[in-house]
């Protein structure tokens, strides 16, 4: 029994100190798929928060056949369509200019080429600002499939969709990423292609 399982079955029993843990472990990949649903880092992190707790509160109900990182997305992606759904968030760019008149950008300090990693945040940041203009559940399923590497059938049981349906929406999807790309890129195709994003 690995130590994740272990920390679960302590928290079904009620030991707060092994839900800390769990959470502990997973609260950046939480931030970071609720981030990539959201867009806003304040919504993020309240959404990462109501994840956790709904967690928490249905730790009796998770099934230990299943992985325990793919239960807890599945929760924080619900509740983040939920919430895209029911407020019509509008996503936070990082080309936008803050208060200050400055604009907001992510660095990787360890990249050892500027240049090349400053066209793969660009273009990180270009996909994430057209991820806003699919379907919530659309969304999910791009963010899950070309950010975590879930399978069509961890994304069925995530959303709780066919594993068809995935396969649809996710070919739907691309094929609208890839369209919105093109139509935002002044260069050729030829210029883009080693740098693309693999959800095309």
């Amino acid at each position: 029994m690995n130590d994740e399982l272990t920390w679960v079955i302590q928290a079904q029993q009620g030991n707060d100190e092994a839900f800390t843990k769990l959470v502990e472990e997973h609260q950046t990949h939480v931030y970071n798929l609720c981030y990539r649903m959201l867009g806003e880092p304040e919504a993020a992190e309240d959404a990462a928060q109501e994840a956790f707790l709904r967690a928490y509160q249905n730790l009796h109900r998770y099934d230990q056949s299943r992985p325990f990182p793919t239960w807890l997305l599945s929760i924080a992606a619900h509740y983040c369509i939920d919430r895209l759904r029911r407020r019509k968030l509008s996503v936070f760019s990082l080309d936008d200019e803050n208060d200050e008149g400055g604009t907001f950008e992510v660095a990787d300090p360890a990249s050892p080429d500027p240049e090349a990693e400053s066209v793969k945040r660009e273009e990180r940041d270009r996909l994430h600002t057209l991820l806003k203009d699919l379907d919530e559940t659309d969304r999910a399923a791009i963010i899950m499939r070309y950010w975590y590497d879930y399978s069509e059938v961890e994304i069925a049981e995530s959303l709780r969709l066919t594993v068809s349906a995935v396969k649809s929406r996710l070919h739907r999807s691309r094929r609208a990423l890839a369209g919105m790309w093109q139509e935002q890129t002044p260069r050729t195709r030829a210029e883009r292609r080693p740098h693309e994003s693999p959800a095309f």
